[in-house]
């Protein structure tokens, strides 16, 4: 036998509150790569660095410095190549990722927090009067604020209004038919 219910639907949303933060606000974004982004930069620094302690012991145990000078150009420019190329390209690539977004709604403005190049976690303050979008779509870059470009992922914010209101996607969009046509006599 099957019991059915008579009474009315109850639909329940689970909604904890969101997390604020008593300085920058309203939490609308975590970016779920801040740890990977961290893991790969402190990997590349820390290859880096064990590079450098070791170049003085590779190049007297191997002779390196008594082959011709060719050899040791590639050598050392292989080995400088890996010990401080990978590191500012991997911060150059990654400095604008976001990892958590903050909103204060009383005064319209984003706390983007982002790693800097020695890894600390950097506050980027902007209002949403400041959000450019590129005009082409770039590889790593959803929108600039300011100047400084900024990567999210739109998918990842748990309401999408945070998203259109970030964006200027919410705002009312004004097409004057009568500037338009001007434009086109002016041609």
């Amino acid at each position: 036998q099957v019991t059915s219910f008579q009474g009315v639907a109850v639909r329940s949303l689970c909604t904890s509150s969101p997390h604020e933060h008593p300085e920058h606000g309203r939490l609308v974004y975590k970016g779920n790569l801040a740890k990977a982004v961290l893991g790969v930069k402190f990997f590349s620094y820390s290859t880096s660095i064990f590079n450098l302690f070791m170049m003085p012991y590779i190049i007297l145990k191997t002779g390196i410095g008594f082959e011709s000078l060719f050899v040791q150009a590639a050598f050392y420019g292989l080995i400088g190549f890996f010990t401080f190329v990978t590191p500012v390209t991997l911060h150059v690539l990654t400095k604008g990722y976001v990892i958590r977004l903050y909103y204060k709604d009383e005064m319209d403005t984003y706390t983007a927090i982002t790693y800097n190049a020695i890894l600390a976690e950097k506050a980027t303050v902007f209002h949403q009067k400041d959000v450019k979008i590129p005009d082409i779509t770039k590889m790593f870059t959803t929108f600039y604020a300011k100047t400084k470009s900024m990567l999210v992922n739109p998918t990842l914010f748990p309401n999408p209004q945070d998203y259109n209101h970030l964006m200027g996607y919410d705002k009312s969009f004004y097409f004057n038919l009568e500037e338009e046509k001007e434009a086109d006599e002016r041609k």
